[in-house]
């Protein structure tokens, strides 16, 4: 007689962090998968949790501490991996949660799935290691992250990446080329170009000449979203430093082959304080590469971020760091008050900022931005753009233009919008604006750009 078929072991999974550390989750999970185990979606039903940690700021340390002890209170066998791992070597979380099963860092695939292994043996079903081509995915189906590249060769005063993820390695471009294939043909319509240092791609190989479908492609950041632009999807670009040869790109936005978007972290204006953070350039080199751009891309959006309050800022450094922003008129702004992150060169520096100073002028800062985003908003109105829907809720959908990158930037609410559906894209007329987000109604519903 047959025995019952037993049902595979089960894995709960927290993912905490930014894209890249959500693309190691991905990896990770596409492996379970492959290997003959299930997901869950709770702590009760599974047998083994692994939560992927975030270790940049201490909010992050915090909440991946806090997502470790839950786990271990709802489940109690929790392997941790992440950028927390890597921090002391482990130590962090160990001497919070001692009973954790094991600790690793980020981009330890081989060491977690051996922890998995030890805690929770393999089954042995082939029935139940069939994978889909473009793996498993914690992004809606019509969008997906693509990391072209791991760990970073700048040593910022303010960070610790580094000291987490080591230094730059660029994946083989035939390799990225075939993952961005993959999920196009799973339905993916939008492709996110994620990594510690989007435009040193190659750099650490010389940018050496690979293969892609029997033609040689350069491992470079423009010849990689050529290529990738040819896909007829929306290819976005993150965290580009802004190198000379970034100003290549900016043609193939304004030829429609990628969107034109850049999001480019400068993070001061002042030279002095760019040269303490162990930046390149200047405000004045700056906001000539912005005015040329939108020469080139009249309809760029640009995002940054920047830091106030950082060790030795002066009132007068904060004030020309708010006229850099008047004159750059940047469409999307992120800003952070400095926060000593243990490790960091930087916690070392003099003149600290005290606390309710750096929390004003990042008020401060955010209220001038405010007022250009409206601004900028606002002439909008009356424009058709094109959408791509990520929601619908009743008779409205929640939609995002080439502007908005997913969960960082603003969306475009479409009032007649109940027909459409997730992963649809719409041609919309723009009716209304705040300080963030767009209001429209359809005018043209199509699957495809």
């Amino acid at each position: 007689m047959a025995s019952l078929k037993q049902p595979p072991p089960k894995i709960g999974f927290v993912s905490l962090g930014c894209p890249k550390a959500l693309v190691d989750s991905e990896q990770i999970l596409t492996q379970l998968r492959a290997e003959g185990y299930d997901t869950s979606s709770s702590y009760d039903d599974a047998d083994l949790v692994v939560v992927n940690t975030c270790g940049f700021i201490d909010s992050a340390v915090e909440e991946s501490l806090d997502a470790i002890g839950e786990a271990l209170a709802e489940n109690g066998k929790v392997i941790v991996t992440g950028c927390l791992g890597a921090k002391e070597g482990g130590d962090v979380i160990r001497q919070a949660h001692p009973q954790v099963l094991a600790v690793t860092g980020p981009q330890a695939l081989p060491e977690v799935m051996a922890a998995v292994h030890m805690h929770l043996p393999q089954p042995h079903d082939p029935f139940t290691s069939l994978v889909p081509p473009q793996g498993i995915r914690l992004t809606p189906r019509h969008y997906a992250y693509v990391k072209i590249s791991e760990g970073c060769n700048h040593r910022c005063t303010f960070c610790i990446i580094p000291s987490m993820r080591g230094d730059l390695v660029s994946r083989p471009v035939n390799q990225v080329m075939q993952e961005a294939e993959n999920l196009v043909n799973a339905g993916v319509k939008e492709l996110l170009i994620i990594s510690q240092d989007t435009s040193a791609y190659g750099v650490d190989i010389k940018y050496r000449t690979g293969f892609w479908q029997g033609r040689p492609l350069k491992t470079r950041m423009t010849e990689l979203v050529r290529a990738l632009g040819e896909f007829g999807v929306w290819v976005r670009l993150h965290y580009v430093y802004p190198y000379p040869h970034v100003d290549e790109v900016i043609p193939l936005m304004e030829e429609g082959k990628i969107l034109p978007y850049l999001d480019v972290p400068f993070q001061h204006a002042s030279r002095r304080i760019l040269k303490a953070m162990k930046r390149p350039a200047s405000s004045e080199n700056n906001l000539e590469r912005i005015r040329r751009w939108r020469e080139m891309c009249p309809d760029i959006t640009l995002r940054s971020t920047f830091i106030v309050g950082f060790p030795g800022e002066t009132e007068a450094e904060f004030e020309l760091l708010l006229e850099f922003l008047e004159e750059a008129q940047l469409d999307r702004v992120g800003c952070f008050a400095y926060s000593p992150v243990e490790g960091a060169v930087a916690n070392a520096l003099p003149d600290h900022v005290a606390d309710e100073v750096k929390e004003e002028r990042r008020a401060q800062f955010m209220a001038l931005q405010q007022k250009i985003s409206t601004a900028r908003l606002t002439r909008k109105i009356g424009k058709r753009i094109t959408v791509l829907v990520d929601e619908v809720r009743k008779d409205k959908a929640i939609a995002r233009s080439s502007a908005d990158a997913p969960e960082i930037d603003g969306v475009v609410y479409i009032n007649n919008g109940k027909n459409l559906k997730p992963g649809d894209f719409a041609e919309v007329e723009v009716t209304g604006s705040d300080a963030h987000d767009l209001r429209a109604r359809t005018v043209i519903s199509k699957n495809h750009l």
